[in-house]
């Protein structure tokens, strides 16, 4: 039986607006196992940020349940969430925005450590020295600003801080959208060595498929705030189950220029998600939508051993 680090169950996040309820996440069932990296992609819009920051409890779920290492965190709030933090951290999409302008990065790094009461002021300078070094930085940019480093280096610092309090697992929302092309690759790499070191699990979160191919053991795909296909990651590149998921493969560039590039048609646009339509949230754009996907909403189901997938036809 895996040990599961994290279960989320039947978890939604709905806003009220002038126009009617917007369901950003509508009734999500998510399972990351200790030392797993399950990938999480869809289109810009589809919840999946919004899934994340529910995880880390930065959100508060409409209804739903969250259980982290066994313990139900739903509801906690203020000094109950605490030793949670520890455990469970975050890594932005935006590494400048989600550090402090104003305080040094030794500063940035030490602030963890001090609000849970950790270490002397020595020993939590040289704990932030030998992460800044694990990280690829030396030790001497503790006395420096955020503003002074280069995108690649700030997200450094943001993944030295999310792993100074040695957590068990790691929401990581775009961790490299924001960067040039030739900085991904070492940053995705740092993380992966990271795992390695510190025994992690990774939710990664991303709309780079290839990317995620690479370094998912597993991969959920969201459409309009629901689960359409999930499966192990090299069932789901084999064989993938849904119209959705095939279209955004097809997307993906193929770096052999003699193969060509024919993207999948995705016709029109995803519907509102204030005014969804009846049956499959996809029958707009699918070009094997019929009757029955209009009447009836696909679930979830096994189309083979671990690999599930919501169509009717799959």
């Amino acid at each position: 039986m895996t040990d599961h680090v994290l279960t989320a169950s039947g978890l939604t996040k709905h806003y009220g607006t002038g126009a009617g309820v917007v369901r950003a996440v509508d009734g999500i069932d998510l399972e990351v196992g200790r030392g797993e990296i399950v990938g999480l992609v869809g289109e810009s819009g589809c919840g999946k940020s919004t899934l994340g920051r529910m995880l880390v409890r930065l959100l508060e779920p409409t209804s739903g349940s969250i259980v982290f290492e066994h313990a139900d965190i739903t509801r906690q709030h203020g000094q109950a969430l605490k030793p949670v933090r520890k455990r469970l951290q975050m890594i932005f999409q935006d590494p400048m925005s989600s550090l402090n302008p104003r305080a040094s990065v030794g500063r940035i790094l030490e602030e963890p450590l001090i609000v849970h009461g950790i270490g002397t002021r020595q020993e939590r300078k040289e704990a932030v020295a030998e992460m800044l070094l694990r990280v690829g930085l030396p030790a001497a940019a503790a006395a420096r600003s955020p503003h002074e480093f280069s995108g690649g280096q700030r997200q450094r610092i943001g993944i030295a801080r999310a792993l100074l309090l040695r957590p068990s697992l790691v929401i990581c929302d775009e961790p490299v959208a924001a960067l040039d092309v030739s900085i991904r690759a070492q940053v995705v790499n740092l993380l992966l060595d990271l795992k390695e070191a510190y025994q992690l699990s990774y939710l990664f979160i991303s709309h780079d498929l290839t990317l995620v191919e690479h370094i998912a053991d597993r991969v959920i795909v969201m459409y309009l705030g629901q689960i359409v296909e999930s499966a192990p990651a090299e069932h789901l590149w084999s064989n993938p189950a849904h119209p959705y998921t095939r279209a955004l493969m097809s997307s993906v560039p193929v770096a052999d220029p003699r193969q060509g590039f024919q993207a999948a048609s995705i016709a029109g646009e995803p519907p509102s998600p204030v005014n969804l339509p009846q049956g499959c949230r996809f029958k707009g754009r699918c070009p094997g939508a019929a009757k029955r996907c209009a009447e009836q909403e696909p679930q979830l189901r096994e189309v083979s051993p671990g690999h599930f997938a919501a169509c009717h036809f799959s």
